[in-house]
C-alpha cells in the first residue's frame, strides 16, 4: 500500500506566495460554501474574504476553485471562484448534461445570486470561459465584464488535444509519484512545487493508497472530448451568444505552445466584437498558473 498524503485544503499558501514572492502573514480569509441547486444538487465554491464579492473566477475543464489560489491572493479582493459540476467538491452535472456550457451556466447562475450578486466581472478560463459566455447569454445581467483566458468559442478537439490527452489518461494511479510524474509530462513550464500542490488540491487518496481526480471524467465532454457527436456540443454557437453580449469583453492569449487559440480565432473575434481587447502573454493554457501575477494585475486593471 502506498504511503499516505498528508492534504490540508487551507495549509498550502504559504507555498503559494513564497513562489511568486507575494508577502504573506497567515492563512488568508477564505472559506468553502455550498450552494443548493432547484433540483437539490450542491455546488461547492471558495469564497475568498468577508465582503461582498466583486467577481467570480469560473476554472477549466479537469481544474477545480483552486487553480485560482495565488491569483486570487494576489489580488487581494473578495472573491467568488466556484467548482463547475462534476468537478471538485461539487456534484455531478443533471443527468444526460455532461459538462455543456449552458448547462454549467444555468447552475452557476443560482451559485452566483447565492453567493456573488454584488459581483461585477467574470473571469472565465478555458471551459469556465465557454460557461461564462452562456452565462452572459442566459443571465446578462451576471456578466458586467468579461475576461476569457485562452479561449474562445473557436476551440475543437486538435487545438485541445494535449489537455484530452492529459485528461482521457489512467483512471487510477498506484502512488501520488506516479500521478505527480504524468501531471509534470503534459506541464512541462509549471514547477514541481505548483503542480503537487495542484494534485492535491485536484485528487484524492483512497483507502488503498491509490490515487484518483476529482473530477469525474465521464462528465468531461467540452471542447470535443468525445466520440460520440450527440455528446459533443456545438461549441461554434457560443460565437453568436459573444457577439449579442452587451458587456465588455477581453481576451487573454497565452503564445506558448499548449494554448488552445490560433490566429484565426482571434481574428474572429475581432470581427464579431471589434470593441475586444486582445492582451498576450507569455503562458501555455494554464494562464493563471503560468503567470498569475500577470493575469492577476490584467484582472486588476479590469476592475479599476
Amino acid at each position: 500500500m502506498s504511503e499516505r498524503v498528508a492534504y490540508d485544503e487551507f495549509g498550502l499558501f504559504h507555498e503559494n506566495a513564497a513562489e511568486h514572492g507575494l508577502p504573506y502573514d497567515g492563512r488568508p480569509l477564505v472559506r468553502r460554501a455550498t450552494s443548493t441547486l432547484s433540483d437539490g444538487r450542491h455546488l461547492s465554491s471558495l469564497v475568498w474574504g468577508n465582503r461582498p464579492a466583486e467577481l467570480v473566477l469560473i476554472h477549466g475543464g479537469a481544474q477545480n476553485a483552486h487553480t485560482w489560489d495565488t491569483v486570487a491572493m494576489a489580488l487581494g479582493r473578495p472573491l467568488l471562484a466556484p467548482d463547475l459540476p462534476g468537478h471538485g467538491h461539487s456534484d455531478s452535472p443533471a443527468p444526460g448534461v455532461g459538462t455543456r456550457p449552458d448547462a454549467n451556466a444555468a447552475d452557476l447562475a443560482q451559485v452566483i445570486d447565492d453567493l456573488a450578486p454584488a459581483q461585477r466581472l467574470v473571469v472565465g478560463m478555458s471551459l469556465g470561459g465557454l460557461t461564462a459566455i452562456a452565462l452572459g447569454a442566459l443571465r446578462p445581467d451576471l456578466v458586467q465584464r468579461l475576461v476569457l483566458v485562452d479561449i474562445t468559442p473557436g476551440v475543437t478537439g486538435e487545438k485541445a488535444k494535449a489537455i484530452h490527452d492529459f485528461v482521457r489518461g489512467p483512471a487510477t494511479f498506484p502512488s501520488f509519484d506516479e500521478l505527480l510524474a504524468r501531471t509534470m509530462e503534459f506541464n512541462p513550464t509549471r514547477s514541481e512545487s505548483s503542480l503537487r500542490r495542484g494534485i492535491l488540491h485536484n485528487a484524492v487518496q483512497l483507502d488503498d493508497g491509490s490515487w484518483v481526480w476529482r473530477h469525474r471524467r465521464d462528465d468531461y465532454t467540452a471542447m470535443g472530448d468525445t466520440g460520440d457527436p450527440e455528446q459533443r456540443p456545438d461549441i461554434t454557437l457560443l460565437w453568436d451568444d459573444l457577439e449579442r453580449l452587451a458587456a465588455p469583453v477581453t481576451l487573454v492569449r497565452g503564445t506558448r505552445e499548449q494554448s488552445v487559440i490560433a490566429d484565426e480565432d482571434v481574428a474572429e473575434l475581432r470581427r464579431r466584437r471589434p470593441d475586444a481587447v486582445v492582451i498576450e502573454v507569455d503562458a501555455g493554457h494554464s494562464v493563471q498558473g503560468d503567470q498569475p501575477l500577470e493575469l492577476a494585475e490584467i484582472i486588476r486593471g479590469e476592475l479599476s
